[in-house]
């Protein structure tokens, strides 16, 4: 195996490194809270680290045993994967760069609303039969629950409004702050929100049907999106840096293949 040979399979084989932080950023979002309910961008970014790894791999195999049409495979399906990820990037900053969230007076946490958030987004949640699965599985989930069993302890309305909520607990666990309800462990009684007729104390109904909840979705998928896009936004560095090293190793093996056949 010749020296520029010996280069591309190194190459390579940080190549299969770089897409461990993708497939890991995929598997990440699908365990976080909400992804169960939001199938929202839940796989696509584990399926692009798994098919940008085979593809390293098969330029590593190709690299280390001088199969030059595997390495030529290798560099136009890693070149085309690549520009998906650039992508999705692009994409994912487009969409989250509205936070939705806003202070309220007296509280810890944040409140969120809709017309926060880019209209893709909110297109997301807008859907009547789509938010009915995803009210259904928060409704399920421990979500709320938590927050209930939390705040049973609670002995001052005080100690609720300076916890720190997520935004799923702040949207759909309680009624917005300008409903002027009172706290009651953490439920309420009894405005100017729309969504304070949507308001229940049932456990099952709560704030899930508020325009809230939908904002607090949003706000939990967001931040995940920005987390994510720090780990994204360096393996997609090193693989192009990666790539661009390996375009020139590439050529300087064919260059090598080509003396030894007219030495």
């Amino acid at each position: 195996m010749g020296v520029s040979n010996n280069i591309t399979a190194c190459l390579n084989f940080l190549a299969l490194l770089c897409t461990i932080p993708v497939i890991a950023t995929g598997l990440w979002f699908a365990s976080k809270q909400g992804a169960e309910c939001a199938h929202l961008a839940r796989w696509p970014v584990a399926i692009l680290g798994g098919l940008l790894l085979l593809v390293a791999l098969a330029g590593f195999v190709g690299a280390y045993w001088n199969r030059q049409g595997l390495l030529a495979a290798y560099l136009f399906a890693m070149a085309a994967l690549i520009t998906l990820l650039l992508a999705l990037l692009v994409f994912a900053f487009a969409v989250t760069h509205g936070s939705g969230a806003y202070p309220v007076p007296g509280r810890a946490y944040r409140e969120y609303r809709l017309e926060g958030f880019s209209a893709w987004l909110r297109g997301y949640v807008d859907d009547p039969r789509r938010w009915e699965g995803v009210r259904a599985c928060l409704a399920a989930s421990d979500t709320c629950r938590k927050l209930g069993m939390e705040s049973a302890f609670f002995v001052a309305p005080e100690q609720f409004y300076q916890s720190d909520l997520s935004p799923l607990q702040s949207g759909c666990c309680k009624p917005p702050t300008a409903c002027g309800y009172a706290y009651v462990s953490p439920a309420a009684s009894p405005a100017a929100d729309a969504d304070c007729g949507a308001w229940s104390n049932d456990p099952r109904q709560l704030c899930y049907w508020c325009g809230s909840c939908k904002a607090g979705m949003l706000g939990t998928l967001r931040d995940q999106w920005r987390r994510a896009n720090v780990a994204l936004v360096a393996a997609t560095v090193a693989l192009v840096v990666v790539y661009v090293i390996g375009c020139s190793a590439f050529k300087n093996a064919q260059t090598e293949d080509l003396f030894r056949r007219y030495k």
